[in-house]
This record gives structure tokens, sequence and C-alpha cells, in this order.
């Protein structure tokens, strides 16, 4: 496991980076005694650092002693991944921790798919690295100018969360962590996956019925389509996870699902006005206008930022064109009984209506619960864009997407 030695311009860079690799520290305390610039100098294809090449292979002391040489922790490779993300994704908790001790920049994005180290923790499924980016996510500048709820809803070049990546990939650890720490159980991915797709979608395709019952206690609408209009237990059809399927089909038991912290109640939520689909749980503070969960997302999560300048312009509200600067959970609106009476009748005439009101009692946990508790706090201050929004696609019901290498 870990990243080895490929090519190097001269012996004593072959020796350095070798001694980096098998963690010889007196083979490379003499090399840098005699060289102190190899410190600094990267393989000649992949342009991997010493750094990468121990936390890769979680050579805690290695490591410690490049960065005591005063090497930058966030140097890049040929795919622009730093050693925090290998660190990361070998599971490489002592070097993670001592990454993140020395300032390690946790967003920073590669260039293969566009992720972060909390994208790369999520998909290969290392819990303890994951809790320790996200409790650095709190402490760090990451949380003032950026926002820490934005943060954890960071998506990829394909639209993808990390806890849509953990769901693929059946990281039932993962998945809980994430959940705790505020990722949108309802957002959609772009082109991961099949567009469209909310995490329970690649639950199913995973076969996790572990995934699969920790998004259903938070929320996670069993009654959601992809692109290609395919509920989670077509998807679990499909793919021959019976269990799954069971779980997921929409004519057995509701799931148990963890309360609201907000007052508001399904009966009470408006119905969003930009996508006429879900339950309005989140206000803008100024004007007061309100969206669904996954519209606020779109809104104000549709780029990455440059890791280098952490504050960007705010997004403005559709409505009104004001900009936004914090966002409050939605206060429940009050209706007259005489109202009440007439969209009681109205509902019982239009069938289409009582879907539509079914729906919103589902799809309420997008900002209501807790699985969207962390962002009417954490999002104050301007707002920077961080992920590209989901794209829906209209495809075929039958048609099912090759696998990505993702």
């Amino acid at each position: 496991m870990g990243h080895g030695v490929s090519c190097a311009r001269t012996g004593d860079e072959h020796d350095y980076f070798r001694a980096a690799q098998v963690g010889d520290l007196d083979a490379l305390g003499a090399l840098l005694a005699a060289d102190p610039s190899l410190a600094r100098r990267a393989t000649l294809y992949d342009r991997l650092s010493a750094l990468h090449i121990a936390a890769a292979n979680g050579r805690f002391e290695v490591l410690s002693m490049i960065l005591d040489h005063g090497v930058p922790p966030d140097a890049v490779n040929r795919h622009k991944q730093t050693p925090l993300m290998l660190a990361a994704m070998h599971g490489k908790i002592d070097c993670v921790l001592k990454l993140l001790q020395a300032g390690a920049n946790i967003l920073m994005f590669d260039s293969l798919h566009g992720r972060s180290c909390l994208h790369h923790a999520s998909y290969f499924g290392h819990v303890d690295c994951l809790q320790a980016i996200l409790t650095a996510a709190r402490t760090t500048p990451v949380a003032d100018s950026w926002g820490f709820a934005r943060f954890v809803n960071v998506r990829d070049d394909h639209g993808a969360t990390p806890l849509h990546l953990a769901a693929r990939q059946g990281r039932p650890g993962c998945v809980q962590v994430l959940l705790e720490n505020g990722a949108i159980v309802s957002a959609l991915t772009g082109s991961y996956g099949f567009p469209g797709s909310t995490s329970l979608h690649l639950a199913a395709r995973s076969g996790n019925l572990d995934c699969i019952r920790k998004l259903l206690a938070w929320g996670a609408d069993r009654l959601q389509r992809d692109s290609a209009g395919r509920i989670p237990y077509a998807v679990a059809l499909k793919r021959n996870h019976e269990a799954c399927a069971a779980l997921l089909n929409p004519s057995s038991a509701e799931p148990m699902v963890w309360p609201s912290r907000s007052s508001s109640s399904a009966s009470d939520a408006e119905l969003c006005c930009i996508c006429f689909d879900q339950a309005c749980t989140i206000e803008v503070q100024d004007c007061g206008h309100q969206m669904c969960a996954p519209c606020t997302l779109a809104l104000c999560c549709h780029s990455k930022p440059n890791p280098t300048t952490l504050t960007l312009s705010s997004p403005a509200c559709p409505f009104c064109r004001g900009s936004i600067s914090r966002l409050l959970v939605a206060r429940a609106s009050t209706t007259s009984i005489d109202d009440a009476d007439k969209a009681a009748a109205a509902a019982a005439s239009s069938p289409q209506l009582v879907r539509r009101r079914s729906r919103r009692s589902h799809n309420l946990s997008d900002g209501g619960s807790s699985s969207f508790k962390g962002l009417s706090s954490a999002v104050a201050g301007s707002f920077s864009k961080i992920g590209r929004g989901s794209s829906r696609m209209a495809d075929n019901d039958s048609m099912d997407k090759p696998e990505h290498d993702l």
C-alpha cells in the first residue's frame, strides 16, 4: 500500500525517495545533511515529493523530519494531489493529524475529479481521517470565512458530495459521520453515477444495507427519482440487491426518522417556488424569502473556490435579487382555519395535490431535519461558491450507465 518511487534524476534523489518510502531515518538524515535541496525535489514523472511518499506510506517520522526542514505541507503532485489527500486515501491517520497540525490546506482540489481531502477520506472509508478533517474544518479559517456546512457538502467535478461517495462505496461509518456533521441527505449528483441521483440511489446501487438504514433514518426520500425517473427501489432491483429492495420498497412501512430540530412541521411548510417539488425549509435573513434545501445548495454552492481566496461575493436572492448574507431555518407559516378548510377541500378534489403534499412530507428532511441542521448556523458571512450544480437530464427508465471509476 502507498506510493513508491517512480523516476529520479540522480542516484542521490533515488536514494532519498527510497529512504522516505521505507522509513529509513538515518539514510534520510544523512542525505539531507549532504544536500538540503533534496527536501524540495520531486520525482520526474509523477511529481511526488518525499512528503507525498511518506504520507501515502504512513511514515510519520519521515514526514515530521521533512516538515522540520521547512517543506510546505501543500506540495502538489502531477494530479494536483497534496500529501494530506494521499494520507486520507490510505488511511494514515497519524500523518493526517501531523499535516493538519502543520497547517495543510483542506480546501485544495485535485485535477483528476476535483476532489478534496474530505472526498478522498469518504470514498476510501477512513472514518478516523474523516473526523480529523472535519474537526480541523471547524477550527480553521474555513468555518469563519467559508462555512463549515458548505465544506461538508462540497461537490467534485461530477457533482458528487462526500456523502454521495461514501454511500456509493458502501461506507456506513463515513455516512454516519457526514450526516451528523450536516451533510445534505437529499443532494443530487451531476454526472456522477446516474445524473440526479441522491445518496439513497447510490447506496441502493452499492447494495449496502447499513448505509441505506442510516440514510432512511435521517430522512432520505424513497420516492425521489433520478434523471431516468427511477426511485432507489428500482435501482436496488436492477442490481439484484433483494434485501435492499425490500427496505426501499415504497409500499413497505415507513422507516423511523430522526426528529427535526426545527419547530416547523410538514403541514406548515410552504412549497418551494423554484422547484415546486419540496418544502421551504431555508429562509434568507434580510428579505425573508424562502427556498428548499436543494435549491439553496444549488444557488450557493455551484462552483468551487480559489483555495487562496476564501471570501467571494455573495449570491443574489432569486426573488428580489438582494444580496444573501445569512440563511436561517424557515419559520412555519400559520394558516387560518378557513384557509385550512379550503386547502383540504382542494386536496380532496385534486389527487395531484394530494401526491405533492405527500412528497412534501417525505422531503422535509432536506432542510428541517437534522440532516441539514448545520446550515442555519454555519453559513453566516459572505457566500463563496463551492460546488457544481447538479444537472437533470431526461433518459430512459430501462437504461443504466456503466460504472464510473470514481
